[in-house]
């Protein structure tokens, strides 16, 4: 049966009148009934959970997230307020009770002792902090904490710093903004908190929907999950993730570990975090593995949160997830002892003496004490953890297993002077004795270890950037090691390198473009800019505020109308990422870095001076707040800031060597020879020192001297353009043209693109 074209015309016309009329009905049901088209999920508290998810909430509550944070109250409070009296360091505090609140009487602003009242508890094992408030909305850790092992008070700073840190004036005492909640703790202890801090009037209004980790802390705010719960079984979409805007299930190992590394990873914070868990650089930079942090083979020394060590780990490249060992909900170990390893490794081939050559718990052996008080006795040793995944303590009593899940490595130890599992526990004993143990159970063949390459690029030593650059270009090593060699590998100025980061702009892993935008170097400006100018559109935000943040001393006809557009769009993002921590020493620092490539040098001033308000004791303020000084003439300010760089931070170099600059130039060579002799040793590996103590020597005559001087600098950094212009320059004017021809032969060969290089080349060639 057909239709002829005539009625077909009117059955398209018909249809699209009903199709018509279809959607202005939809728009008027849905404008009548105040149902919006898209509907945007908002936060509806963890309580509105508990009525469905009763399991899941049994497992959550009494867990370390549900104690993150809370009123201080009966039920929270742990520790004994019964008027204990606390003693140490020769200075007592009291811990009592009032009218059903808290108080404690202890030194304060200024050292001066006086009652203060506790607001909030913070945690609740292995130890619980209190809270005191203060003017401006701040909140401040107490330094006294309750050890809820031994059921006692503990001088939790007094373990963690040195006694001349804890002076009312230093940065670290407890009332300054080292020990602030507000920027320091907060963001990791509630449900949807907004800092709102505000810059101009440093004060703070911060709030939370939910005082601790709560569901809609891992699952994204819920107030369209109720909704979709609330409708008819049968009326319930089957493709929206059932209302919630985080999939917490069928995501990537990679996805999973990022959803919990905004907390438990150690990181710079770009602003508040809006619980919808994208991509975790849209949020944060990690901290990546590098001393002083870490140790140089990546094992933890400071605090780092679980993620820069787990991301390290075989067992991260495998696929494994912190879900797998860890119940998502109670946070517990899903199973205890090395049941939880046996899941995936062979209980046969590891958990036996043959593995581990340690007695097990039940059989009968001598124990002792070592240097930590830890007894050490039968079964310790036996256990996966107690080899793998060494502990160090922080906060004083928290002890904290390293999740870089490694073999001990104690011939690391005995070249690198890291530590390892075996003396760890037998602290009384030599890396050598571990070694010696190591080899006869398992042999002398060892893998190699990045943290030799790391160990050797630390120290400056020459040749190191092809392993380095081979590191880089290897899928066998973990991104987070690969991102760690690139920031390695910006030391060693040369077209290898350049080229080898220049490639990682275009990885596949924010992490790595992150690291290769902030390490890629280019000596002609265009070069950089062509490099870098697609990275201010990429769609993770720590990659393209560094790109901004690089590209910010570009002049404005570089740009064209579109990419210009663009740029200002990722600089803002980068100055609100910064005016996000200006509550910290750092942030402000940065906010004063980014105001003086801008030539905004009275806002630059401005916020070093705050920095150092912050904290008297941060030096790179005080570095770039005497270079302000000294490019304005005022040096009498910038030789009293150098000064006092010197003689409170003896251990920097950077003193040394910008004081010596500043005589160099005021032509007293003898005292900044003095001086520059100085940072040679105290900045060993850093070849500007050795290039500007050649020069002086050059200009105070001493020939010998010079010549020596850059060559060492030289052998340090083989393919740096100014020692070997330098070096070249020295020759020519001591009429040595067989070694001048060395040095421009390599500038040739190493800066080929570099017209300035040609010239001189062919000039100096001509004229042989």
């Amino acid at each position: 049966m057909t239709m002829n074209h005539q009625n077909r015309k009117i059955a398209g016309l018909a249809a699209s009148f009903v199709i018509v009329l279809a959607i202005l009905l939809s728009l008027i049901l849905k404008r009548n009934s105040g149902i919006v088209p898209e509907k945007i999920a908002v936060f509806a508290g963890g309580k509105s959970c508990i009525e469905c998810h009763q399991k899941e909430y049994g497992l959550w509550k009494g867990s370390d997230h549900s104690n993150a944070m809370a009123i201080a109250s009966d039920s929270s409070v742990v520790g004994d307020f019964n008027n204990a009296i606390f003693s140490a360091n020769g200075k007592t505090a009291r811990f009592y009770k009032r009218e059903g609140k808290y108080f404690v009487e202890t030194e304060g602003v200024g050292g001066i002792r006086k009652e203060m009242m506790i607001s909030y508890t913070f945690g609740v094992r292995p130890l619980q902090q209190y809270l005191v408030p203060f003017e401006n909305g701040k909140f401040q850790c107490l330094p006294i904490a309750w050890n809820a092992l031994t059921k006692k008070w503990f001088n939790m700073a007094g373990m963690i710093y040195k006694p001349e840190d804890l002076a009312p004036d230093n940065w670290l005492y407890w009332t300054n903004q080292a020990q602030n909640w507000n920027s320091m703790c907060a963001e990791c202890h509630s449900t949807n908190l907004k800092k709102n801090y505000d810059l101009n009037n440093k004060t703070y209004n911060t709030t939370w929907s939910d005082i601790s980790i709560n569901c809609e802390a891992c699952h994204g705010p819920g107030s369209l999950h109720n909704e979709w719960a609330k409708l008819p079984e049968n009326q319930r979409p089957q493709d929206n993730n059932s209302g919630l805007i985080v999939k917490t299930s069928k995501i990537s190992s990679h996805q999973y570990v990022e959803s919990c590394a905004i907390c438990h990873a150690r990181r710079g914070s770009l602003g508040d975090y809006d619980h919808s868990h994208g991509e975790f650089l849209n949020y944060a930079n990690p901290q990546l593995p590098v001393t002083p942090i870490y140790y140089v083979d990546g094992q933890i020394k400071d605090e780092d949160y679980e993620y820069g060590s787990f991301t390290q780990s075989k067992m991260y490249t495998k696929d494994v997830r912190c879900g797998d060992c860890h119940d998502p909900h109670s946070l517990k170990r899903r199973f205890e002892g090395n049941a939880l390893c046996t899941r995936c490794h062979i209980a046969g081939n590891y958990d036996t003496y043959k593995h581990h050559f340690h007695k097990y718990k039940e059989e009968a052996g001598t124990s002792f004490v070592n240097k930590r008080g830890e007894r050490v006795g039968p079964g310790d040793g036996s256990l996966c953890r107690d080899c793998h995944m060494p502990g160090r303590y922080y906060m004083g009593v928290d002890k904290r297993f390293d999740h870089s899940l490694r073999i001990p490595r104690p011939d690391l130890s005995v070249k690198l002077g890291t530590p390892n599992a075996c003396t760890n526990c037998h602290d009384d004993k030599t890396n050598d004795w571990a070694l010696l143990a190591v080899n006869k159970w398992y042999g002398d063949r060892k893998k190699p270890h990045w943290g030799t390459i790391f160990a050797d690029a630390n120290a400056g030593k020459a040749g190191v950037d092809s392993g380095l650059i081979r590191m880089i270009g290897s899928n066998l090593y973990p991104e987070i090691i690969r991102s760690t060699a690139i920031g390695y590998l910006s030391a060693y100025q040369n077209p290898g390198a350049q080229n080898a980061v220049r490639r990682a702009l275009n990885d596949p892993s924010p992490l790595l473009r992150h690291a290769a935008v902030e390490n890629y170097s280019d000596a002609d400006s265009s070069g950089l800019f062509s490099a870098l100018i697609p990275l201010i559109s990429d769609p993770i935000k720590s990659v393209r505020i560094e790109a901004a943040n690089r590209l910010a001393t570009c002049k404005r006809q570089f740009f064209d109308e579109i990419q210009y557009k663009a740029f200002q769009i990722a600089l803002g993002e980068y100055r609100k990422s910064l005016e996000y921590v200006a509550d910290f020493p750092t942030g402000r620092y940065n906010l004063g870095n980014y105001y003086f490539k801008l030539k905004d040098f009275a806002q630059a001033e401005l916020n070093f001076r705050e920095a150092i308000a912050a904290d008297n004791l941060f030096y790179p303020a005080k570095t770039n707040l005497a270079m302000i000084y000294y490019n304005e003439g005022k040096l009498d300010r910038a030789t009293e800031l150098f000064r006092d760089l010197v003689k409170n931070h003896p251990e920097v170099s950077d003193g040394y060597y910008y004081l010596a600059l500043l005589y160099g130039e005021q032509k007293k060579y003898p005292e900044a020879i003095a001086l520059l002799e100085t940072a040679m040793v105290k900045g060993a590996g850093n070849p500007r020192i050795l290039y500007n103590l050649g020069l002086l020597y050059q200009m105070s005559g001493q020939n010998e001297k010079c010549q020596a001087t850059l060559e060492k600098g030289l052998g340090q950094d083989p393919g740096n353009f100014d020692l070997l212009y330098a070096l070249f320059a020295f020759h020519v004017n001591h009429h040595n043209k067989s070694k001048a021809a060395i040095y421009i032969e390599q500038l040739k060969s190493k800066f080929p693109n570099d017209r300035q290089v040609m010239e001189m080349y062919n000039n100096f060639m001509s004229g042989r």
